[in-house]
């Protein structure tokens, strides 16, 4: 369920709080091969399916960036923001990989408000934690905490 926060009083009222999961998305070939042409990763782990069958994997895998992009439309799923004239990605404080993502296996996201700071020019500052889980695996695909900043 989709948390909604109407301007920054309410944005910092998340403070600590749990946003839940995500519903699973799986990763197909065909998301790999585009993430591989948008940014020429063309490595084999994730692009050749007949070579990568008998590599390290036992198929292909998607790249680390692009599970760490998926975080921006699953994100969205977690929460929806309102009432605020711009909302910016600030940066990345930590990202880690500890598992990689088979093609065909299936993620969510989940996430977690660190915390929620003013910052100049009638904003807050809110950093997030968010573990990118994939079903079945005990290990996650991606931990990472993620700055925002929102501007009323």
């Amino acid at each position: 369920m989709t948390t909604t926060a109407t301007g920054l009083a309410e944005i910092k009222a998340l403070t600590g709080r749990d946003l839940g999961r995500t519903a699973w998305l799986q990763i197909t070939q065909d998301r790999v091969d585009t993430f591989a042409e948008a940014t020429g990763d063309h490595q084999w782990i994730h692009t050749n399916p007949e070579r990568a069958r008998n590599g390290p994997f036992g198929g292909t895998i998607a790249h680390g960036y692009l599970t760490l992009a998926l975080i921006i439309p699953l994100f969205g799923e977690l929460l929806d923001i309102q009432g605020v004239t711009m909302s910016i990605n600030y940066g990345l404080d930590k990202v880690r990989f500890p598992s990689p993502v088979r093609v065909g296996a299936k993620i969510r996201l989940a996430g977690q408000v660190v915390s929620v700071e003013d910052v100049p020019g009638n904003g807050v500052q809110m950093a997030m934690d968010f573990t990118v889980e994939i079903d079945g695996s005990a290990k996650p695909a991606c931990a990472a905490r993620a700055i925002y900043r929102h501007y009323a």
